[in-house]
């Protein structure tokens, strides 16, 4: 989305770049304005006004032709569409020549909005970072990586396929490199002011644009020194892609020895889809082995050697462009079937064997190039066929099954239902637990009978603040306390929770791999697209295929980032550790911020008495005790129906506040409040 201010922005920065080589480019950036304006924003807001349609709640009363006619109508009356058509029509009542009186006037309109908009998007965003819940920060990782990434490879993309009959190589190549500096640009700053209108996820959207404005302006720094150079030696850039491969190789490799060593231990190697997850891990890991490898016999100059090295590094490279593909698969196949029985093998076959063939077949046929030390194109245009193939079919099979996952609307739903279908079933093992147990023991008497437990570790609950004690007025203080310390081993509902948590499949980590995988998959095949309609690839390409070898070596940064951090392997020993060194060193309850203690306070003075009485219920958790608890999904349900909250992600920062001003604690204090089915109970 664009509007007059950013058109002069982008014209500004347009100018200084190629006011001397291409001065006609300008023009360009005022023929893209009338597209964008007359064209892509009006079917933006009207996809805005579907949606909003459908989020009404009688939409299903009125039939589809009056709400097109509202939609076309809503469109017409939005400012930016209306006053366009407006100028338009000015254009040539005034015969293209705007009074004096009214180009001062219009001018200081256009000239204060830019900076009006930015100070909004800036009020916007206070106290919205907060509110960022796990599958908003999924949409605003690929919301920015979209925008960043995939945008000038596309708008490279185009430039190359609709004008590759063109004659003139350096002036094609040229085109090429301002299409993908001007995918670069940020957004529009009015993109929140419409968000907030249409109320479309404020949060993401005011955020991503923040990011996204910040981390371009490094990219289009780089991209417009590169275009500004004059001469490079080739022989300069390879070596120094040589060694930047060479380095993201080696801080990989141990990246992904930690990550898989996490994996074994943690056993989850045996289970699906993270059995895939491991191959591709293993595939990476012997592509940073090649790439290491490939540094020597390269310097020695071992023609065996590097024919050796170049089958590891390339049937491993392959494996890793294929596995995300498949990954993404197998994630929608065991949404549908929990036992791949036989798929699972063919899988792995797939993943392994087609890069085996490939590799093959380029050994076969290829011929390799003289004085060529980059392994992407050891055997030159074979090699980019071959790769482009790969990545596409990978593609493709990723994106599609991503796709189905999207139509079956698994982002909304499958937390939840996977949530609830693994807590039934865990109920069930543990009452069967619970039933062999009481055939061990004997009866328990009418004195001994079933009692209330406080808290299942049976230690010394965090102290609240006074000004909160004294507004608690739903404490059971006629509770008895457990008497036969209910260790976390032996607590029910704490196994309920671990069994939840080994069954739980990641299914948002695998997606979220998938995806940013793709993101390297076409850069990769953008790559390839570059070479092969390019005679002159131009300046811009060398920017790409150093980002080409980040990614495709320093893949490891990504898998440890999302599962070489186990939970209960890791992360939970370390909290125990530093919860009980911090209370060991703090003797007292700090004093709260004013926002949490007013919270805490408001809570348990009007609304905490009720909400024991909706979601509060009493659960076994030993063989007799039970225990006042209840879900944080369900206090998040609660917060909303009760309209504490407005979405969910403000549930949870709600439930987090409680938390730290001690209302509320996990049963085994181990998790921070989540909206997940994790067990909590009000500190009385």
């Amino acid at each position: 989305m664009t509007d007059g201010a950013d058109i002069r922005v982008r014209s500004l920065r347009v100018e200084a770049l190629y006011q001397t080589t291409h001065p006609e480019y300008l023009q360009y950036i005022y023929l893209v304005a009338p597209v964008s304006l007359m064209l892509l924003n009006p079917i933006g807001f009207a996809l805005c006004e579907v949606q909003k349609w459908k989020n009404h709640e009688n939409h299903e009363q009125h039939n589809k032709l009056c709400i097109l006619g509202l939609v076309v109508l809503q469109v017409l009356k939005n400012p930016i569409v209306f006053m366009v058509v407006i100028g338009i029509i000015a254009h040539f009542v005034l015969h293209q020549t705007i009074p004096p009186f009214m180009a001062e006037f219009v001018d200081g309109l256009a000239n204060s909005f830019g900076g009006a908009a930015l100070f909004y998007l800036g009020l916007t965003m206070v106290g919205q970072l907060r509110k960022l819940t796990r599958s908003t920060v999924v949409t605003l990782i690929l919301l920015t990586t979209a925008k960043l990434l995939l945008m000038p490879l596309i708008c490279k993309d185009m430039v190359d396929l609709l004008d590759n009959n063109s004659t003139d190589a350096a002036n094609q190549s040229s085109l090429s490199d301002f299409a993908f500096l001007y995918g670069v640009f940020p957004t529009a700053p009015s993109v929140a002011i419409y968000a907030v209108y249409y109320n479309a996820e404020l949060q993401v959207v005011t955020s991503g644009m923040v990011i996204s404005t910040f981390l371009s302006a490094p990219i289009m720094y780089l991209s417009a020194w590169l275009l500004t150079v004059r001469k490079m030696d080739p022989q300069l850039l390879m070596n120094s892609l040589q060694t930047v491969s060479f380095n993201m190789s080696i801080v990989s490799l141990f990246a992904l020895v930690w990550t898989i060593a996490v994996m074994f231990l943690s056993k989850k190697y045996k289970r699906l889809p993270h059995m895939f997850t491991v191959n591709l891990f293993l595939a990476q890991l012997l592509t940073c082995i090649g790439m290491i490898q490939w540094n020597f016999v390269v310097k020695e100059g071992n023609f065996i050697g590097q024919i050796l090295t170049f089958t590891l590094l390339c049937t491993s490279l392959y494996s890793t462009y294929m596995w995300p593909g498949l990954i993404a698969l197998s994630v929608l196949l065991t949404k549908k079937h929990d036992d791949l029985k036989g798929s699972s093998g063919l899988l792995v076959i797939a993943g392994w064997g087609i890069p085996c063939i490939v590799t093959a077949a380029l050994l076969c046929s290829g011929q390799k190039l003289p004085n060529t030390i980059d392994p992407l194109y050891f055997y030159g245009k074979e090699q980019i066929i071959c790769t482009t193939l790969v990545v596409s079919f990978s593609i493709l099979l990723g994106g599609s099954s991503l796709v189905c996952l999207s139509r079956g609307s698994w982002t909304r739903n499958v937390p939840s239902e996977e949530g609830n279908s693994v807590l039934n079933s865990t109920e069930d093992r543990v009452v069967e637990v619970e039933a062999e147990n009481q055939n061990l023991i004997e009866p328990a008497t009418p004195s001994g009978g079933v009692r209330e437990c406080l808290g299942c570790d049976c230690s010394p609950l965090p102290p609240m603040p006074d000004m909160i004690i004294s507004t608690n007025v739903t404490g059971s203080t006629n509770a008895v306390q457990c008497g036969n310390c209910c260790e976390s081993t032996d607590c029910l509902l704490g196994k309920m929770e671990e069994f939840q948590q080994v069954g739980d499949k990641q299914v948002v980590r695998h997606v979220l791999l998938c995806l940013l995988l793709t993101v390297n998959l076409l850069a990769n095949l953008s790559t390839c697209i570059w070479l092969l309609c390019n005679h002159a690839p131009g300046r811009l390409y060398l920017e790409l295929l150093f980002f080409c070898a980040i990614v495709n070596y320093g893949q490891g940064f990504l898998s440890f980032a999302l599962f070489g951090l186990d939970k209960h392997l890791i992360l939970l020993p370390f909290k125990r550790f530093f919860t009980r060194w911090f209370r060991r060193k703090q003797k007292q309850q700090p004093d709260l911020p004013d926002d949490i203690r007013m919270t805490c306070t408001q809570f348990t003075k009007y609304h905490k008495q009720q909400c024991c009485c909706d979601i509060v219920k009493n659960q076994r958790c030993g063989r007799k005790t039970v225990m006042k608890c209840f879900l944080g999904c369900e206090f998040v349900d609660w917060l909303l129906q009760v309209g504490l909250a407005q979405d969910r992600g403000e549930a949870v920062l709600y439930g987090t506040q409680l938390q730290q001003g001690g209302v509320l604690q996990h049963i085994k204090d181990e998790f921070s409040f989540q909206d997940s089915p994790l067990y909590f109970y009000f500190i009385s």
